[in-house]
């Protein structure tokens, strides 16, 4: 049953989230709180984890998430569900998209989509902001400043063009040193 489950959801996802794999992130959080095949925490270390390897982000978590839920096999069904809309979307669009390229109802539903897809991720960023940024105990919220001062730092270095050009694995790997650095 729970691979039934795994390709329901995430050929769901495949489907819903236009505009890439961070565009998973909304559908990944709601997953959090129907099932218990990862936590918000997790859900963090998965997008760590899916940006530092090779291959596309969204893929990557849905290949964490289904072995999380159910193994190898899981992470088969949950990756292949998820990649299996936009093969099929993108066969249809492929065949007909020569004569629907410039129609104008083709160009305004791209056009709203483009910004819903962009708070889409913005959302899954502030999430992740929150996740990351934040701690609660007792109930009351409290500001890790150390990892507030990593994230600032980072942000601040990527605004210069030449470090910003820089590999994302040298980012997460400077983080990670940071983070044993200024932890121990």
């Amino acid at each position: 049953m729970i691979y039934i489950t795994l390709a329901y959801e995430f050929f769901k996802i495949g489907l819903f989230s236009i505009g890439g794999g961070m565009a998973t992130l909304p559908f990944l959080m709601d997953l959090t709180s129907r099932y218990d095949w990862f936590s918000a925490s997790e859900l963090a270390n998965m997008v760590a984890i899916s940006e530092s390897t090779p291959g596309p982000v969204g893929i990557n978590m849905a290949t964490y998430a289904g072995y999380n839920a159910a193994g190898i096999p899981g992470a088969l069904v949950a990756t292949l569900s998820l990649v299996a809309p936009a093969l099929i979307i993108i066969v249809i669009i492929a065949r007909f998209l020569e004569n629907f390229s410039e129609n104008p109802t083709v160009k305004a539903v791209f056009y709203g989509i483009r910004p819903t897809v962009a708070a889409l991720i913005a959302y899954a960023v502030w999430e992740l902001l929150k996740i990351a940024l934040f701690s609660v105990s007792g109930g009351q919220i409290r500001i890790d400043y150390l990892s507030l001062f990593i994230c600032a730092a980072v942000f601040g270095l990527l605004q210069i063009r030449k470090l910003a050009k820089l590999h994302p694995v040298i980012w997460i790997a400077a983080g990670a040193a940071a983070g044993i650095i200024l932890k121990l």
